[in-house]
């Protein structure tokens, strides 16, 4: 019904000397459609959209849309605790011909049910793009409901859901309640598998940052029936997906791309480097899986 589905990379945004390397940045882009991702999310809570400026939030988008040439769908991270923002925001991606919008749930503000439900409606009216809601209250402080979900698929410029709870039963709700009117992606590498068995259509990974082509795999192995390819690429992923996570996210990818020589390991205050203790844990994993 919509075309963001698949092996989606949550993008890392590379920065040198605290800029945006915009050179390697277009080489993480190749990476990624020489790995079978099908669509790309710049400027996600994994390129550290919350420490961007708004130039540098359009220019990452930009150069992922020119970079990307078309050949997948380019889902721009526009998401902000400021509804009036995330409709400029959104507007802006659509001009610089972005395919869609990820818009996570307003942090901090804690808005109610209803709060979230007229946040995305008035998005969805004023942007004329397809729009995948972001529900992650681990780092937002807030739930979105199954019940609020159902009322906003509704909207024909809401298409899909990444469902970041890693929550199953929440997962299964938002399936049965909305049925074929919005896509359900996983928003955690490690459930990918369970819930596609669900009924998810795909994922929207960190993990396929460092590991594009096996991310992929299960996703397509899934697709196309091939359930025990699938179980097996899951539990084979299971450790390094799990090693993503060992500090905040975008650290350990970040740290992991650093390894494998993709770009600068640099992370933006507040977010710190990795201790030297689960960098060494971390490069220990790596080698396990042959990436560095």
């Amino acid at each position: 019904m919509n075309q963001f589905k698949g092996s989606i990379v949550a993008i890392v945004t590379p920065f040198r000397n605290g800029t945006v390397d915009e050179e390697r940045l277009r080489e993480l882009v190749e990476f990624q459609i020489s790995g079978g991702t099908d669509a790309i999310v710049p400027c996600g809570t994994t390129g550290e959209s919350s420490t961007l400026d708004y130039e540098e939030h359009d220019r990452v988008i930009e150069i992922v849309i020119q970079q990307v040439n078309k050949r997948v769908p380019v889902i721009a991270g526009t998401g902000s605790n400021s509804t009036a923002e995330a409709i400029e925001m959104s507007l802006h991606a659509k001009k610089l011909g972005a395919d869609g919008c990820l818009l996570v749930t307003p942090y901090y503000n804690k808005p109610t049910q209803e709060g979230l439900f007229r946040h995305y409606m008035a998005i969805a009216d004023a942007v004329p793009l397809p729009q995948i809601l972001y529900n992650v209250p681990g780092r937002t402080g807030v739930n979105m409901l199954p019940e609020t979900v159902a009322r906003l698929a509704e909207h024909a410029n809401i298409v899909a859901i990444k469902e970041a709870t890693g929550s199953l039963q929440q997962a299964s709700e938002v399936l049965d309640l909305c049925g074929d009117k919005i896509d359900v992606l996983s928003g955690d590498d490690f459930i990918t598998f369970p819930m596609m068995a669900c009924g998810a259509k795909g994922v929207i990974s960190v993990t396929a940052n460092i590991m594009p082509a096996e991310i992929a795999a299960l996703v397509d192995a899934f697709s196309a029936g091939d359930l025990e390819k699938a179980r097996l690429l899951h539990l084979k992923t299971l450790k390094i997906n799990n090693a993503m996570f060992i500090e905040s996210n975008p650290v350990p990818v970040k740290t992991a791309l650093g390894l494998m020589g993709k770009c600068s390991d640099e992370v933006r205050l507040p977010l710190a480097p990795m201790s030297e203790a689960n960098k060494a844990k971390l490069a220990g994993i790596m080698k396990e899986y042959g990436l560095i």
